[in-house]
């Protein structure tokens, strides 16, 4: 086991799945997770008790978990989600939990890390920014009778449903505070891993808390881009792998990338075009089967370890 330091930056599905291979990888892992959902249980928390979002840290917390009886026990725990629609209906247990935590020890980030040290968890979770966030999203086409109209939308939530083209998001408060343990992973990194996940509202907000952006664009660490595997989802319709890279690229001209990871299957030609975009911000593709066969849509945690080993080590 490497101790090869990790910053990794995302939020829900993609970034568990980031964080399963990690694991299998390094001993030196921090999570650094958007704060914007507004959806489910953890708006639900957010609006009742004006916290952060809960959700995508516990997916974080939970994918970390020791690989012993004892983590795993705990990891269900933490993912359990209460049925019915009584007030505790739809709520996950972790989510009450950490927002428990948050309620008696003042801090958020201390809340965290006890969970953390409850899973024996192989790394450590931490918040993007110390307030929660809102996202707002310029779309084409949202409104399918008027297809050539550009409309905002709000909400981490109503962004990732809506129909149309994202054309650029941006965060409300517009500069809001970045977790200071966050700068300070990003910056002692040896590697920053950003994605996969919902590309708007999981991977792009990273690069709009300004503190955040400057520690990106600061630090000595390698950065590396996993693509996602489903190129179509809502967010992203018609996009290729290209496009994806020249989204970030748009919200962060700055930034360097040293390496772009992609799956064979994302790829429309031989990578030619997603090559050459990749160049105009310093980056080499790497092209690696890390899909899971048997679950189209998602990573195969062994063979995104194997890619991420080769890559990072």
């Amino acid at each position: 086991m490497s101790r090869a330091r990790v910053a990794a930056l995302g939020g829900g599905h993609g970034l568990a799945a980031s964080l399963s291979a990690l694991r299998l990888v390094t001993d030196g892992i921090t999570a650094i997770v958007t704060v914007a959902d507004d959806g489910g249980s953890s708006g639900r928390l957010r609006k009742q008790f004006d916290v952060l979002p809960p959700g995508d840290l516990r997916m974080a917390l939970a994918a970390l978990c020791d690989d012993t009886e004892w983590g795993h026990q705990w990891g269900d725990v933490l993912q359990h989600r209460f049925a019915g629609d009584g007030d505790l209906g739809g709520h996950a247990l972790g989510n009450l939990l950490i927002t428990s935590l948050w309620d008696l020890l003042g801090d958020p980030v201390a809340g965290l890390d006890l969970v953390a040290r409850l899973l024996n968890a192989r790394g450590r979770v931490l918040p993007m920014a110390s307030v929660p966030l809102d996202i707002e999203a310029s779309v084409l086409g949202a409104d399918p009778h008027r297809p050539d109209e550009v409309t905002q939308v709000r909400g981490q939530y109503a962004v990732a449903t809506t129909p149309g083209k994202v054309l650029g998001v941006r965060l409300f408060p517009e500069e809001p505070p970045a977790c200071s343990e966050a700068i300070t992973a990003i910056l002692d990194a040896d590697w920053v891993v950003l994605g996969p996940g919902s590309w708007f509202t999981s991977v792009m907000p990273h690069l709009l808390v300004p503190k955040l952006h400057e520690a990106l664009v600061k630090t000595k660490a390698k950065k590396l881009l996993t693509l996602n595997l489903l190129m179509n989802d809502v967010e992203t319709e018609g996009f290729s792998a290209a496009d994806h890279l020249e989204v970030l690229a748009a919200h962060a001209p700055d930034l360097h990338i040293d390496v772009v990871l992609a799956d064979p299957s994302t790829l429309d030609d031989s990578g030619a075009l997603l090559r050459r975009v990749a160049a105009g911000v310093g980056a080499e593709v790497v092209i690696a089967p890390v899909a899971d066969v048997d679950q189209p849509g998602h990573h195969d945690s062994l063979r995104l370890a194997a890619a991420y080993r080769d890559v990072l080590l």
